[in-house]
């Protein structure tokens, strides 16, 4: 089995910009584009096959097909014909809504599938960006609530001033929202329960204010108070260097410039590689060659044994 690209599909927003056509090498006009959903199980919402002999199957058929040879054995008993990761690139001209996730023991209870736990890796934003994320000062529901009603909760967020290589880790239960001017990767449990928590009183384009889900949000939200939400690490040439480990993905991220072997004979799970900068050239244990370049995410079957990489070359490598 060889490594696979997807087509990015392509989401276009009310607070979407133009940096992800571009980023991605794309001949489109397409504007107002806040996301590009790299790799993706989400039911109708699935990526297809770029090329190659699988060439136009969707991610979850190629899973119901090839099981556990695909994402690993312990994650099809785990997760079974879906695919357990969502990778997108997003990018926001204007502030998402003020957003949380409930975690897998919530969201059953509400109801849901599964929960949400994230992560984003910031890529070359705007000078001014900002993001919440976490507490700043500890709330009980009731106060959130009161907050919420008279327009103040944003006081008790953390905000951050952003630049690119910064990182988040957003577990369940944190609130977030991404500012105007964030370009980032976010990694992600495969589910669409988000639940708004407020939306600065703006309207949509008929004239309504959107839904906030106040209840559901306080039921999920975990109010502990941290000093510091950023994910800190130490950038290096030419080896892995660690990013986020959680029961749901582990991300590495990678600079290198050059030949480097990755070597996944005990990892029983795939892995997927998402181009930051640069271009690379990967060759598996079974002689199969491929680029990739900025922009561009590769799945890797769990049945590769190994890759060596060459080239100048910067990209995140997360897996289950």
């Amino acid at each position: 089995m060889q490594p696979i690209k997807f087509e990015p599909l392509l989401k276009q927003t009310l607070w979407g910009g133009k940096k992800i056509i571009p980023f991605k090498h794309l001949d489109s006009s397409m504007e107002d584009v806040g996301e590009s959903w790299e790799i993706s199980g989400v039911e109708d919402h699935e990526t297809i096959v770029k090329e190659g002999p699988m060439k136009g199957k969707r991610l979850n058929e190629l899973v119901v097909e090839m099981k556990d040879k695909l994402v690993g054995r312990d994650n099809y008993q785990r997760f079974g014909d879906e695919f357990p990761l969502l990778i997108k690139f997003i990018d926001a001209r204007k502030d998402l809504s003020i957003q949380v996730h409930p975690n897998d023991e919530i969201a059953h209870k509400q109801g849901k599938p599964h929960g949400k736990t994230e992560m984003w890796y910031l890529m070359e934003s705007d000078k001014d960006a900002k993001l919440y994320c976490g507490l700043k000062k500890e709330i009980t529901p009731e106060k959130y609530k009161k907050m919420v009603e008279d327009d103040t909760i944003c006081d008790a967020l953390a905000q951050y001033e952003v630049k690119e290589g910064d990182c988040f880790f957003l577990p369940a239960g944190r609130i977030h929202a991404i500012g105007a001017g964030c370009f980032l990767t976010e990694i992600q449990q495969t589910s669409d329960v988000t639940y708004r928590i407020y939306d600065f009183k703006r309207r949509d384009k008929n004239g309504n204010l959107r839904e906030l889900h106040t209840k559901l949000a306080a039921e999920s939200i975990n109010y502990q108070v941290e000093d510091d939400y950023r994910q800190y690490y130490v950038e290096r040439k030419n080896r892995g260097v660690s990013l986020v480990h959680c029961p749901y993905f582990n991300t590495t991220v990678y600079d290198l410039d050059e030949p480097m072997t990755l070597d996944y004979k005990e990892l029983d799970s795939f892995v997927i590689l998402i181009g930051l900068k640069g271009e690379g050239k990967i060759v598996d244990n079974e002689g199969h060659e491929v680029s990739i370049k900025t922009g561009e995410t590769l799945l890797v079957p769990a049945t590769t044994e190994r890759l060596r990489i060459s080239g100048t070359f910067k990209f995140l490598e997360t897996y289950v």
